[in-house]
């Protein structure tokens, strides 16, 4: 368990606090790039950090994420006029450009220079693999951007979904992390739950996500694996005789991770912004290093029974949420499911949102299988404690180290997971 000061020190994010201040030193998703698609479109409202802002593609196609209060007299610059450059408040007229300069106050005398001693806050911005990527950190600290393999792939190799969602980033993080989870709250009953035996008149739409080892084994022995990155995590579990089954998460500072993935597919990458302390938004990345995504992979993420969810086209609420307790079917619970919940992201939105929107975790009691919920906090904790003594994380430094990939194979139980799984480890595009 944590202490109360523990807690609150990873799951406060606003101005001002450690965990904010460390966030504010990463280049973090901030939205899709499709939300402000072209030149001069509409203006975007967004929060992070439990900061109101408004992101913009100004007429050269650069963007803007800026304040959303003007700093006249307040008004939104959500309500902005996207022109010539610049977003332009609809009060009085003044208008900013992307890096925060007023660039004309047109209540104002011709002759004045007040319009030079005004900016709004703005923030540096790329949009980089279909996303825009905002630093937030002090001005004139940027940092180094993460190397993540997507972010260099053309868009046919990668597909993106974002949500919103109704808890602490950080109970999201340890969710990702947790690989004793799977044999239980995305599994089925009777038979093997994870193939067909035994399958009722229920509609099954989690067969084929795992393999048989996950049902026959549920409970994987873990190690922990330090890296410039963060930590590797190793589930392990009985596969054929002399063999283990791997599954390789990645935990990447300050909110990533990657879940494992079979060697030679698709890789998948979950990003965990805070948006309030009590509130988040979720980012899930699926890609192919080597090829376009098929029609069969990108099928199979628009059946939204794995880690991607449909979501509102406009709000990205999800549409099996808290409001509607996710659609359970109580029938389908009796008879093959174990949860009655339709899809492995909308499971985990359940236990996920269901500890509250900041969960205490001074009152929980951790086992052996929490191994790497432990060790991501004590990651972050260091991680806090380093840049409040004047250290910088070494990954903000040197983004060539989140190139990296996750991993799910058998080895021989003589074989070191990380010398066994190396070469599938490391991105190589």
């Amino acid at each position: 368990m944590l202490r109360l000061e523990e807690n609150a020190r990873l799951t406060q994010t606003g101005p001002g606090t450690p965990m904010g201040n460390l966030l504010r030193r990463y280049w973090l998703p901030a939205l899709k790039a499709s939300e402000i698609p072209s030149p001069d479109s509409p203006p975007v409202r967004l929060q992070l950090l439990s900061e109101n802002l408004v992101a913009f593609r100004d007429t050269n196609g650069g963007i803007g994420i800026v304040a959303e209060n003007c700093p006249h007299r307040g008004a939104s610059l959500f309500f902005g006029r996207n022109e010539e450059s610049g977003l332009r408040c609809v009060y009085h007229g003044w208008k900013f450009d992307t890096s925060g300069a007023c660039v004309d106050m047109p209540n104002e005398p011709s002759e004045s220079n007040f319009k030079h001693k005004v900016r709004v806050t703005a923030y540096p911005a790329r949009e980089a693999g279909g996303l825009i990527w905002v630093y937030m950190g002090p001005a004139g600290t940027e940092t180094a951007m993460p190397e993540l393999e997507w972010l260099g792939l053309p868009s046919d190799h990668f597909y993106i979904t974002k949500r919103y969602q109704r808890c602490n980033y950080l109970q999201n993080v340890e969710g990702e992390l947790d690989s004793s989870h799977v044999s239980y709250l995305h599994s089925r009953i009777g038979g093997n739950a994870y193939d067909d035996v035994n399958k009722n008149k229920y509609d099954d739409p989690n067969k084929g996500q795992f393999p048989s080892y996950m049902a026959t084994d549920k409970s994987p022995v873990f190690t922990i694996a330090e890296t410039p990155y963060g930590f590797a995590v190793g589930a392990r579990r009985n596969a054929e005789v002399d063999s283990y089954y791997w599954r390789i998460t990645q935990f990447l500072m300050p909110s990533y991770t990657m879940i494992p993935a079979p060697v030679g597919g698709p890789v998948s990458f979950t990003g965990a912004v805070p948006v309030r302390d009590d509130y988040m938004v979720g980012f899930t990345v699926t890609w192919h290093p080597d090829r376009p995504l098929n029609s069969d992979e990108i099928g199979q993420i628009e059946m939204w029974t794995g880690i991607h969810t449909e979501v509102d086209p406009v709000t990205f609420q999800p549409l099996r949420n808290k409001d509607n307790d996710y659609l359970i079917d109580r029938q389908a619970q009796k008879a093959w499911s174990f949860t009655g919940i339709r899809g492995i992201r909308e499971q985990d939105l359940a236990v996920q949102e269901g500890m509250g929107p900041i969960y205490d975790r001074s009152k929980e009691r951790l086992g052996t299988s929490d191994t790497a919920i432990i060790a991501a906090r004590r990651r972050i904790l260091r991680a806090l404690k380093d840049l409040e003594d004047g250290r910088l994380p070494y990954e903000v430094q040197d983004g060539s180290v989140y190139r990296i990939r996750s991993a799910a194979l058998v080895l021989p139980r003589s074989v070191p997971f990380l010398e066994g799984a190396k070469e599938a480890l490391v991105a190589t595009t």
